[in-house]
C-alpha cells in the first residue's frame, strides 16, 4: 500500500496540483494587498474618505463601537464592508485568471498554427461516423 501511495503522490498531476495551490495562495495574497492597500483607499477617497473594512450593521442594541473589531466583541454584527472588500477581491482574481487563460489560448492557437494543426479536424472514429450517417438519413426521411 505504501508503494501505491508513493506512485499516487509522485504522479505529475498531484505535483502540478500542489504547485497550483501554492501559487494560487500567493496570488491571493497579492490580490488582497492590491484591493486592500490600493483599490479600496481610492474608492474610499472618491466616496468621501470612508474605510469599507469598518462598515457594519449592528444586530444588537449593545453594539455601540465605531470599529468593526470592537463591535464584534460587543455583539453580533453584519460586516458588509468586509464582504464588499472580499467580493472585489474575487472579481479581480476572476478577471486576472480570465485574462491569463485568454492569453494562454491565444499562444496555443499561434503554436498550433505554426505546427500546422490549427485547422485540422480531429479524427472521427468509424462507429461515430456510421452513426452520424444513420442519423442524417433518418432526418432526411429515409427508412433503414
Amino acid at each position: 500500500m505504501l508503494n501505491e501511495f508513493k506512485q499516487f503522490a509522485l504522479r505529475g498531476n498531484v505535483v502540478d496540483l500542489a504547485i497550483g495551490v501554492i501559487i494560487g495562495a500567493a496570488f491571493g495574497k497579492i490580490v488582497d494587498s492590491l484591493v486592500g492597500d490600493i483599490f479600496m483607499p481610492i474608492i474610499g477617497a472618491v466616496v468621501g474618505g470612508l474605510d469599507f473594512s469598518n462598515y457594519f450593521l449592528p444586530l444588537s442594541d449593545r453594539v455601540t463601537a465605531t470599529g468593526l473589531e470592537q463591535a464584534k466583541a460587543q455583539g453580533a454584527v453584519i460586516a458588509w464592508g468586509n464582504f464588499a472588500t472580499i467580493a472585489i477581491n474575487f472579481i479581480i482574481i476572476a478577471w486576472v485568471l480570465f485574462l491569463v487563460v485568454k492569453a494562454m489560448n491565444r499562444m496555443k492557437r499561434k503554436e498550433d498554427a505554426k505546427a500546422g494543426t490549427a485547422d485540422k479536424d480531429p479524427e472521427i472514429a468509424p462507429d461515430v461516423k456510421l452513426l452520424t450517417e444513420i442519423r442524417d438519413l433518418l432526418k432526411a426521411g429515409h427508412t433503414i
